[in-house]
């Protein structure tokens, strides 16, 4: 396959997936991999939406550890969904997976409302007058809330999903308050949260969360994750995830 300017191919080592990336861009990162991971458990046949997919690394995985019957990945930069077309043909996944270039505020030009098992979702981490801004409009779209906030995300999550339809998320430990009472207001009770440390003795940086609409109420705090040992390397949880073995 035939690539841009500063393109390159990476091999996920899962599955023979491969995805492009452009290096000058926002790249993904342990966090999208760890929600993968996190939503594996979907029932099978879902029909599922990606709100943020980037390149595609989310839906990817999902393709390759679930059985759902569809993804389709919203991504609003146009160039990025491009790419992400590009890995969807590059793995042969073109039955399976969907990429489409729209605002998530305008996604029911595309999608009915109502009718997904899940939605995942990997947003924008920091307020828009929150962080440092000097960077380039790529990255600052994929990490600021400047295109689409936290409300932006939930809020159309909740009409995409059908009753008892899952949501997950990965997101900022601090950004937990807000989540929590953004849930609640659209109707997603939050059922399983799951904080992720660097290391055993360090603060969570991370939260995996999984919500379902028009539950009941019940919260259930899984084990911490760990992603490092205090050597330095990679837990053996994190390898698992990986699909690695130890050295």
């Amino acid at each position: 396959m035939e690539l841009k300017e500063n393109e390159r191919i990476d091999d996920l080592e899962y599955k023979n997936l491969k995805i492009i990336q452009n290096q000058s861009g926002f790249c993904f990162g342990i966090d999208s991999v760890l929600l993968s991971d996190y939503a594996k458990g979907m029932k099978r046949a879902a029909k599922v939406v990606d709100i943020g997919a980037g390149t595609g690394i989310i839906s990817l995985l999902l393709c390759a550890k679930t059985d759902l019957e569809k993804i389709y990945g919203i991504e609003i930069q146009e160039d990025v969904a491009e790419m992400a077309k590009r890995s969807v043909i590059l793995n042969n996944l073109q039955d399976k997976m969907e990429i489409i270039n729209t605002d998530i505020k305008c996604v029911f030009n595309h999608l009915e409302k109502h009718k997904f098992d899940v939605v995942i979702t990997n947003p924008p981490y920091k307020k828009p007058d929150t962080g440092l801004t000097n960077i380039e409009e790529k990255k600052l779209i994929s990490r600021h809330e400047v295109k689409c906030t936290l409300e932006d995300v939930i809020k159309n999550a909740s009409i995409l999903l059908k009753d008892l339809g899952e949501f997950y998320m990965v997101h900022r430990a601090e950004r937990l308050v807000d989540i929590m009472c953004l849930l609640r207001t659209y109707k997603l009770e939050p059922k399983n949260i799951r904080f992720v440390h660097s290391k055993i003795d360090e603060k969570p940086n991370l939260i995996l969360i999984r919500a379902v609409r028009n539950a009941k109420e019940f919260l259930k705090i899984d084990k911490p994750l760990v992603v490092y040992r205090e050597d330095g390397e990679y837990t053996d949880e994190i390898l698992k995830i990986y699909n690695k073995k130890r050295v």
